[in-house]
C-alpha cells in the first residue's frame, strides 16, 4: 500500500491559490478532495503558507507534507501546491505559466485591483493550465491562445485599422479608374 503513494501520477497539482498582501484569498482551486476538504481547513492552510512565505525571498516551501512554490508581485502572492514527492520544476513551470498568462491579461499590471477587475480571465487561465489536478499546459502563449484572450478591448488593432483604410482607398481608386475607362469609351463611341 505504501508503494502506491510513490507511483507517478498525472494528478500533480493539489491546489493553486492567489492571496493578497494581507493573506486574504482572491482565487483558489483545490484539486485533491482528501486535502483540506472544508473551507476552514483550506483557509488555515493558506494562512500558514502565507505566514511562512510572505517575508521570505525563497520560491519554494515545505509545509504540512506539501511542496509549495510561490511568487509575489506587487500586492499578490501566487501559490502552486503539490505533494512532498512532487518535482519542484514541474510545479514551478505551472507557476511561471500562470504568472506570465496573468501578466498578459492584466496588461503587465499583476496586482490586486487589476486581478479583481479581470477575475473571469484569471479563472479561464487557471482552467486551461490545470484540470482536476492534471497539468494541461505550461506554455503561457498556448494558454492565452486557448482562452482566446485579446489585449485590446477594441477588436481592431492599429495595424488592422490601417490595413482596412488602405483596402478601402485601393477599392475607391479602382472604382474611379473603372469609371474613367467607362466614360472614355462612352465618349469615343
Amino acid at each position: 500500500m505504501e508503494s502506491s503513494c510513490l507511483e507517478p501520477s498525472l494528478y500533480t497539482i493539489k491546489a493553486l491559490f492567489i492571496l493578497d498582501n494581507d493573506g486574504n484569498r482572491l482565487l483558489s482551486k483545490y484539486y485533491d478532495p482528501d486535502l483540506y476538504s472544508s473551507m476552514k481547513e483550506q483557509r488555515n492552510f493558506e494562512k500558514n503558507i502565507f505566514n511562512k512565505t510572505h517575508k521570505a525571498d525563497n520560491e519554494i516551501a515545505f509545509l504540512e507534507g506539501m511542496t509549495v512554490v510561490y511568487k509575489s508581485s506587487i500586492d499578490l502572492f501566487l501559490y502552486v501546491v503539490g505533494s512532498a514527492q512532487e518535482n519542484e520544476l514541474m510545479l514551478t513551470s505551472v507557476l511561471n505559466c500562470l504568472f506570465e498568462a496573468l501578466t498578459h491579461i492584466l496588461r503587465k499590471n499583476v496586482e490586486r485591483r487589476s486581478l479583481l477587475d479581470n477575475m473571469e480571465g484569471a479563472f479561464l487561465v487557471v482552467d486551461e493550465i490545470i484540470d482536476g489536478g492534471v497539468i494541461l499546459e505550461s506554455d503561457p502563449q498556448q494558454v492565452l491562445q486557448k482562452v482566446n484572450y485579446k489585449v485590446d478591448d477594441n477588436p481592431l488593432s492599429e495595424q488592422s485599422v490601417a490595413q482596412h483604410i488602405s483596402d478601402k482607398l485601393t477599392l475607391t481608386s479602382n472604382v474611379l479608374q473603372s469609371a474613367k475607362e467607362q466614360i472614355k469609351w462612352s465618349i469615343l463611341k
